[in-house]
């Protein structure tokens, strides 16, 4: 039960997990905001780009795309039934990650907080709430019926964790210029 539950969580976020790393590695590109401030400071800053946008979604796409492939393999081989992903759900949780990111640099960037600052858990979380509040908006049978609370209390707990340690691995490659 706990293994399904873990399992069915994880696998259905994956085209979440991915897009914000897939962006990192895209790297660079026009800022989203064009330098433009609003108040004296950058609207989202240089971190946040059309191309990083763009490649971070894709890759979540493509991903959902293989993981409907892999599919049955993996059902079988861990004993537990994984969700599918159609497309406006697929495209729910890669565009919506990059979204709730986006939306995240803004309220930092409002709040004062310059370019990879740490604001623990809305670093750790906002592209969660962005990818599920897209999907539900895009998918809402298919969000509502794959997301049970206990897949959800699995997604908040685990989420922060996977986040730090890829964060830390980024970093250690070159890949970032600060380690959360």
């Amino acid at each position: 039960m706990l293994v399904s539950l873990v399992a069915g969580a994880l696998w259905a976020m994956l085209p979440a997990y991915v897009p914000n790393n897939v962006a990192v590695l895209a790297g660079g590109g026009r800022p989203i905001d064009g330098g433009r401030e609003f108040a004296g400071r950058r609207v989202l800053g240089d971190g946040k780009t059309w191309r990083g946008t763009a490649v971070g979604t894709l890759g979540g796409l493509a991903l959902a795309a293989l993981l409907n492939v892999a599919r049955p393999s993996a059902s079988a081989l861990l004993g537990v039934d994984l969700p599918a992903f159609p497309p406006l759900a697929a495209l729910g949780l890669a565009f919506g990650a990059m979204l709730g990111d986006v939306l995240a640099s803004l309220l930092k960037r409002r709040l004062g907080r310059q370019r990879g600052a740490a604001v623990p858990g809305l670093d750790q979380l906002d592209f969660v709430v962005g990818a599920l509040g897209l999907a539900v908006l895009l998918a809402p049978a298919w969000t509502l019926a794959t997301f049970s609370l206990g897949r959800l209390v699995v997604v908040a707990v685990a989420t922060p964790l996977l986040h730090v340690t890829t964060n830390a691995g980024a970093y250690w490659l070159g890949l970032k210029s600060e380690p959360w």
